[in-house]
């Protein structure tokens, strides 16, 4: 392939951030040698079949970022060389990413939740804060050395609110404040810098789960009693049992139980598990290579269950990944994990050399002739990546893009390959399932949904944190398991299932948390984010923001999408802001026909739902001023 590059010349610094993923160039070639005047038709240099690892890109351009600050031309011209991919191309990918910045910037950048949960816990003050101390979002008058983001959701809405930060240099580092204030900002920035530690330790105890040590918990049930860096702790806790029986009774068994299990997908889609596996274990393995990947991208506003799963209980994700995989017959799997979950990332990245140390996972899986393993990509800030055909574009190295269905990804996935898609929730399961037995999960729950689920109670609640309940149980109890309602103490609405989910309202409080109740009164549970707000709050500024998320969001790869979240926004924001007044007949019908559009024509299911919980309270609303 002929590559065009710009005269722009990589630092020493950023060739060895590439050279530190790619390993250095087969082929002992200087810059000088390789650089022209802009224009020139440049070779590729090195020797390598560098298109063959088209894939590894975005963990280059993490690590340019992360030694710089921001993907300059020179490191992107290097990049490209050492990838055989045109620079242009690659900006576009580089581009499409949140944590990344095509423009300098300075070495440490700080992110601010703004979304849902933080906003309504103090967001707003942290933000005055730092536009008084270091100017607006993305200024860099502070001396050149830090600059500071709002941020959509980072996925701590249950110690809101929250902020990361990123430390850009030799020994990049990153730290997670939850709740903070811009004091603590400050602060941690103008401290020593956390040194990288050679493993992850084990004094951060998540204040997550409020349940911990109660009776009757499944997945919850290790948190707080194994540390979350010994496999050790997890094999003394009952770990790895699951895989030795899956094993010993081989894939048909195991397949066979999750269907007795009637398993859903708990990303929010709701599809049979066992289905999906039993689709991509009978494929043809001489012919086609079958890959699992565990989709822990979860971006959804008032979405953190994963992240305490994966920071807690890490060696139960990849004890749940193993059994998956060797079930589907599948050698590979993907961990995708959202980039703004450091410790989650820290902590599997170790498990996973542990479990490799230990033969549970490799060439010869406890001495036998299975091989399976698990590799991680770390997503770059993307919500729309969590769409499952967009996760696999970015693991491949492109614009995280959903691709149109069908083909399913059981047909058509990964790297062109059958592939199941499962997320965290579901995953974890397994374990379980395997070792109690489908009938037992089954009998947990209602009918249509099937064993435990696990809810996010985030916003006006006294304990917010992951609770892990049978199906079955209504709003009203889970709210009053998590204390009630603070603030003023009178509940005004619920926002069930994050940004792209639906608001309820005290009527109906009593509505089960099944997959077959909340379809009943139209709402889904999605993502199970259960978002509470006090009367003190305007849901005005909460529509808002919604409408803002999902402008920002928009892939911009449908015109459905790209203009409708656009439209929706600039409307809300002429009415709710411009001119403060209520949404006029005409106005509302606009919307509707907006969101209507955007759920019959977008291409995935963002554009399908960015209109949902904006429709809910305008039906309130309607509904309210008809009784009057």
């Amino acid at each position: 392939m002929d590559i065009y590059l710009s005269g722009a010349v990589p630092t020493l610094e950023e060739q060895a951030a590439v050279d530190s993923v790619l390993g250095p160039p087969k082929l002992s070639l200087t810059v000088e040698a390789h650089w022209g005047v802009p224009g020139d038709k440049q070779s590729i240099s090195g020797g390598e079949s560098a298109q063959s690892r088209r894939h590894m890109l975005l963990s280059v351009l993490h690590a340019i970022n992360s030694c710089v600050s921001w993907i300059s031309p020179g490191a992107l011209n290097y990049a490209c060389q050492r990838l055989a991919i045109p620079p242009a191309e690659a900006f576009g990918v580089a581009d499409f990413y949140g944590l990344f910045s095509m423009n300098p910037r300075p070495p440490v950048v700080i992110h601010v939740c703004d979304d849902l949960a933080c906003l309504i816990h103090g967001a707003p003050i942290i933000c005055d804060a730092l536009k008084r101390r270091l100017g607006p979002p993305g200024s860099q008058r502070a001396s050149g050395i830090v600059t500071w983001l709002q941020s959509s959701c980072l996925g701590l809405c249950d110690s809101a609110p929250a902020a990361l930060i990123l430390g850009a240099g030799v020994k990049p580092w990153e730290r997670q404040l939850a709740p903070t204030t811009a004091e603590d900002i400050m602060a941690t920035v103008k401290g020593p810098q956390p040194q990288p530690e050679q493993k992850p330790g084990t004094t951060f105890l998540s204040h997550s789960t409020p349940q911990q040590g109660s009776p009757g918990l499944r997945l919850l049930k290790r948190i707080g009693k194994v540390a979350p860096d010994s496999i050790d702790d997890h094999i003394a806790q009952g770990g790895y049992q699951a895989l030795h029986k899956s094993i010993d009774l081989g894939p048909e068994w195991v397949i066979g139980e999750v269907n007795e299990s009637k398993l859903m997908g708990r990303g929010g889609a709701a599809f049979p598990t066992g289905r999906k596996w039993e689709q991509v274990s009978r494929i043809d393995s001489s012919r086609q290579i079958p890959y699992l990947v565990c989709n822990a991208d979860e971006s959804e506003p008032g979405t953190f269950k994963d992240r305490v799963i994966m920071e807690e209980d890490p060696f139960l994700l990849i004890e749940s990944m193993t059994v998956a995989g060797l079930a589907i017959g599948s050698q590979q799997g993907y961990l995708y994990i959202r980039g703004e979950y450091p410790l989650a990332i820290e902590r599997l990245s170790y498990a996973i050399d542990q479990a490799r140390q230990r033969n549970f996972l490799g060439k010869q899986i406890l001495g036998h002739d299975l091989k399976f393993d698990i590799e991680i990509q770390r997503g770059a800030g993307a919500y729309i990546c969590g769409e499952e055909t967009a996760l696999f574009n970015s693991i491949e190295g492109y614009r995280g893009e959903p691709r149109n269905k069908p083909p399913y990804p059981t047909e058509v996935g990964l790297f062109g390959q059958p592939t199941v898609v499962n997320n965290v929730e579901t995953l974890i399961n397994i374990p379980g399932i395997v070792l109690q037995g489908g009938k037992e999960f089954a009998s947990i729950g209602t009918p249509g949904s099937t064993g435990t689920k696990l809810f996010c109670l985030s916003g006006r609640v006294h304990q917010p944190g992951l609770y892990e309940v049978p199906f079955g149980i209504n709003l009203r109890q889970i709210i009053e398991l998590a204390g009630g309602v603070s603030g003023s103490g009178r509940l005004q609405a619920i926002l069930l299932g994050g940004a792209a989910g639906t608001f309820l309202f005290p009527e109906e409080l009593e509505t089960p948390l099944t997959f077959e109740g909340t379809r009943a009164v139209g709402a889904t549970l999605g993502s199970a984010v259960v978002m509470v707000f006090d009367d003190s709050i305007d849901l005005k500024k909460i529509l808002l923001r919604i409408a803002a998320f999902f402008r920002d969001e928009s892939c911009g790869q449908c015109v459905p999408c790209r203009v409708g979240t656009v439209r929706q926004e600039e409307l809300l924001s002429h009415v709710f802001v411009n001119q403060p007044r209520e949404l006029s007949e005409q106005e509302s019908c606009q919307l509707s026909e907006i969101g209507q559009v955007m759920r019959d024509a977008s291409i995935c299911g963002l554009g399908h739902t960015a209109f949902n919980a904006i429709e809910s309270v305008l039906a309130r609303w309607k509904g309210l001023s008809k009784s009057k």
